[in-house]
Formats: C-alpha cells, sequence, structure tokens
C-alpha cells in the first residue's frame, strides 16, 4: 500500500509539474534542452567559483529519477511554503532522491548533490544566480557529476545531481566468481 501511495504521489506530482511547467516554458523537452545547453556550455568552457577555478568537466545528461526528485522537492516547497534542502517532514536530499529510484546499488562509486532557488522568472536568471553563487557553482561544475533532473514549480527551482560508475564487465566478473568481494561503505 505505501508503495502504491509513493507511486500515486510521483505520477500526480509528474501531472501537475508538466501542467505547470507547459505554461510556463512551452514545454518539458525545451526546458530540458535549455538547462543543458546552458550548464553543458560552461561546463565545457571551465569557469571560477568564487575563487576557484573549475577546468572544463564533461557533459551532464538527464536522468529521469533525478528529475523526479526535483519535482517531489519543488513541489512539496510550494505546498508547504518552505526553502529549503531538508523537507519538513524531515526527509533529506539523500532520501529524496533514492525514493525516486536513483540509487547506489550495483555502482562502484556514486554522489549526490541539490541546489535549489526561489523567485527565478527564467532558466537565464536562475543559471546566473547558481554560476555566481561559489557553492552553487561547484556543484554545477563537479566532474564527478555525469547526471541531472532539473524541475521548476511556481517559482521554486531545484537541480537534483548525480554521478554513478558503474563496475566493469571484468569487475563484475570477477564479483560473480568471488574473487571480488565489495565492501560498502556507510555513513
Amino acid at each position: 500500500m505505501k508503495v502504491l501511495v509513493k507511486g500515486l504521489f510521483i505520477v500526480l506530482s509528474i501531472f501537475s509539474y508538466q501542467k505547470t511547467f507547459s505554461q510556463q516554458t512551452g514545454g518539458a523537452a525545451e526546458f530540458q534542452r535549455e538547462f543543458l545547453e546552458n550548464i553543458n556550455h560552461t561546463r565545457q568552457k571551465g569557469c571560477t567559483c568564487g575563487t576557484t577555478y573549475m577546468p572544463p568537466a564533461p557533459p551532464l545528461t538527464w536522468n529521469d529519477a533525478l528529475e523526479i526528485a526535483a519535482i517531489g522537492h519543488a513541489t512539496d516547497m510550494f505546498n508547504k511554503s518552505y526553502f529549503s534542502h531538508t523537507s519538513k517532514d524531515g526527509r533529506n536530499m539523500q532520501s529524496r532522491i533514492a525514493a525516486a529510484g536513483y540509487t547506489s546499488k550495483g555502482y562502484k562509486s556514486f554522489m549526490i548533490g541539490e541546489n535549489i532557488a526561489q523567485g527565478q522568472q527564467s532558466i537565464a536568471e536562475v543559471m546566473q544566480g547558481w554560476f555566481k553563487s561559489p557553492g552553487h557553482c561547484r556543484n554545477l561544475m563537479n566532474p564527478g557529476f555525469k547526471e541531472i533532473g532539473i524541475a521548476l514549480y511556481n517559482g521554486y527551482w531545484v537541480q537534483d545531481f548525480g554521478g554513478r560508475e558503474a563496475f566493469s564487465a571484468e569487475e563484475q566478473k570477477l564479483m560473480k566468481s568471488g574473487r571480488y568481494k565489495l565492501i560498502e561503505k556507510v555513513n
């Protein structure tokens, strides 16, 4: 039952997001394209985040699970009138992203990050603010991040970042044979 309720929440969030988003920008594909072009253009050149130069980084790709996590958080912040990386019910970025299906299971490395903003009127405006903020900029330029999902809901912007590296075919073969053991790090 819990899974059914969670699934229904995600479907309703996506429908609500898509309706609001389409009215504001003209479509999800255009939203994704504009964000990825903006971010990847800067990642390709490199930039200075505060006083730290960040060299060029590989391009980010869109990830639907990260987008679902971002949609859920943007919607929740609007509906419950708050602005924080921690939800009013105590959920943090890690739990929201994992609940959306972006997990570390089966990967040899895993990292996530999040940028939030409120009130900006366009992608250009929110991106300008994030690139001017050293911490947000470092997330955008972090070469460990490979994927991104972004949402806008009634003035609340959320970017969720992820970076996962799969085991090579040889590593998978060694694990199956028992000659390679995976030790899970717990923080």
